[in-house]
């Protein structure tokens, strides 16, 4: 019976074609299985070897070329409007007064416009503080071969995406020059530089602290503070309306070249022929449009020489920059830093030109000065001197493609830089000190009492501790009396023995746990139940602490190195006291004022 059953079976099981074998089959036979055995091995050796250069590297090329792309396509778009903005302007030639209204409505209609949409969608005010936190001045070495890779993979890209629009042959510098490689400045000149440098690092402090001082006042009137809080379109547009009025072309701008985008103001600047020897042999005009290939005729003016421009310029542009500082909607500053101080060295080196017309002679040889190399050193040292960096003279060398100025560039770079972080705060830091924001000051080298102050001197002794056995009352009374941010834990009241710490908000969430569990039972009221922190709170580890006889410089070097809000001191692992960076902001303002800290 079971026999014919199974017989039975068998005949009435359906029958399995070709295309179903071979899905059944353990290892489906593949075509040309050496060639793809070979071309697994060789993508497998060639993950390895990358995977030995970082695993991180593909990400950080993909990071490069979105820079690449988005600061082309803002770079496009900038040309696009300025160059619209001139059409306009060379359109409406036959009315100065539509001149004007093109020359003025545009601008305002774009300032406004940023203003306005930057407002709505300006971050909150605890992502701006975290941001500026997070800014050190310490970067760890291990990340910079990742800077630079992402940097380079950025600046290919960028000037490879200049050749693919045709704007450029191939890839070549932004501004080209043609300075003299073999013999490009005399010996002599380099103490020039050094003056260059003097003068940019003077005009440097003289300019962040009326900058400071200017964003200052508009933060302490009342009318303009309430138009910038309510209106912030309306004063951006006020503000524009009176700088472009200002720089009308037919009016005070004729003086100030300003028909000239900041690529060609910097294009004419950087020039290595000397414009006193060019306006001699030329026809001096107002020209109804730029001329591309003759940019430095804008500078000079018929009834006005090349070096009365340049000394108007720097005397209007110096205010009109501190002006434009206070507009409150996201913009560059660096580059009009950097024209300013190309046009500094641009003077230095045309009045060079007056007192050497035919060179300085070295060794029987008559070497011609060359202004665009002041030119050049006058952007790096003033820019340099605003923002307190020495890697604008490696910015401008690679904006020119020349190297044949490095050492006076360099030179006038530092001692720029010397003179301005000797008395003023860079650009960014003066504008945090304004503000208000965080913000912890280094120490200067002129406070030669820093190194004897300990923390013992300025730590902050009014602290209070919970205590591991600490009940609801204990802790409610402690929170409601005190509204730190971070509360120490120690073992118990009579050793203080520091266990870690603990947050404000994992107080609160404690207590609210407890008061709700209270309301569940109906007996609560009548007896205390105790909580225990340790159990039912994340104690965080208190890793960095402070001892009474740290130096301030290593406290200093703590909170800056590790971006740190407050170290906790312990003698003998007992807790006596914290230090925050308002504790040591307060010192090191105290030592600059030649305030010595008491021991509190």
């Amino acid at each position: 019976m079971s026999a014919m059953s199974e017989a039975r079976k068998q005949e009435n099981a359906p029958t399995l074609g070709t295309e179903e074998r071979t899905l059944l089959q353990p290892k489906p036979q593949r075509p040309w299985p050496k060639t793809r055995k070979n071309v697994t091995g060789c993508l497998g050796f060639v993950k390895r070897q990358l995977f030995q250069i970082g695993d991180d590297w593909y990400f950080l090329f993909i990071l490069g070329v979105l820079m690449a792309l988005i600061s082309f396509a803002l770079d496009f778009t900038v040309v696009k409007l300025l160059r619209a903005h001139r059409w306009l302007f060379e359109q409406m030639e036959s009315s100065t007064l539509l001149q004007y209204i093109s020359w003025t409505v545009y601008p305002i209609a774009m300032t406004t416009f940023s203003t306005g949409f930057s407002q709505c969608v300006s971050p909150q005010s605890g992502g701006v503080l975290f941001s500026v936190e997070v800014m050190s001045s310490h970067f760890a070495v291990r990340n910079y071969w990742r800077g630079f890779f992402a940097a380079t993979c950025g600046a290919f890209m960028f000037r490879l995406l200049a050749v693919f629009n045709s704007e450029q042959e191939t890839i070549i510098a932004l501004f080209k020059t043609k300075f003299r490689v073999d013999f490009p400045f005399d010996l002599p000149e380099t103490l020039i530089f050094i003056i260059l440098g003097i003068i940019c690092g003077i005009l440097s402090c003289i300019y962040l602290c009326c900058q400071r001082s200017m964003v200052a006042y508009i933060r302490r009137n009342a009318f303009i503070l309430k138009l910038v809080a309510a209106e912030k379109a309306v004063y951006s547009g006020l503000v524009t309306l009176l700088l472009a009025s200002i720089t009308f072309p037919d009016s005070l701008g004729q003086f100030m070249a300003c028909r000239l985008t900041m690529k060609e103001l910097l294009s004419s600047l950087f020039d290595h022929r000397s414009w006193a020897v060019l306006s001699q042999n030329a026809t001096l005009n107002i020209q109804a449009r730029v001329d591309p290939d003759n940019l430095w005729i804008e500078w000079c003016h018929p009834s006005f020489t090349f070096f009365g421009t340049l000394l108007f310029f720097l005397f209007m542009k110096f205010w009109m920059l501190i002006l434009a500082t206070t507009i409150p909607m996201p913009a560059g500053y660096f580059m009009p830093v950097l024209i300013y101080g190309a046009v500094i060295g641009r003077l230095v080196g045309e009045i060079m030109v007056i007192i050497f017309p035919n060179g300085i002679k070295s060794e029987g040889v008559l070497n011609p000065i060359v202004p665009g190399g002041y030119a050049l050193a006058g952007a790096a040292a003033f820019s340099g001197a605003v923002t307190h960096t020495l890697s604008t003279a490696l910015l401008v060398f690679e904006l020119t493609g020349q190297l044949a100025h490095f050492l006076p560039v360099l030179l006038a770079v530092l001692v720029a830089n010397a003179i301005a972080q000797k008395f003023q705060p860079s650009f960014y830091d003066g504008t945090i000190i304004v503000k208000k924001l965080p913000y912890l000051p280094r120490i200067r080298s002129s406070m030669p009492g820093s190194y004897d102050v300990t923390v013992e001197e300025f730590m902050n002794t009014n602290i209070t501790c919970l205590n591991k056995n600490f009940g609801y009352t204990d802790i409610l009374r402690l929170v409601t009396s005190r509204s730190d941010d971070v509360y120490p834990v120690v073992e118990n009241a009579e050793s203080m023995v520091l266990v870690g710490s603990i947050q404000r908000n994992e107080v609160v969430k404690l207590l609210q746990a407890h008061r709700e569990e209270e309301f569940q039972k109906d007996n609560t009221h009548q007896k205390e139940v105790s909580i225990s922190i340790w159990e039912k709170c994340h104690i965080d580890p208190v890793t960095f602490q402070l001892s009474p006889s740290t130096s301030l410089h290593q406290a200093h070097k703590l909170f800056d190195l590790l971006v740190l809000q407050h170290m906790f001191v312990t003698s003998a692992g007992k807790v006596v006291g914290f230090v925050t960076r308002n504790e040591l902001k307060k010192v090191i303002e105290d030592l600059a004022n030649d305030r010595i800290p008491v021991k509190q």
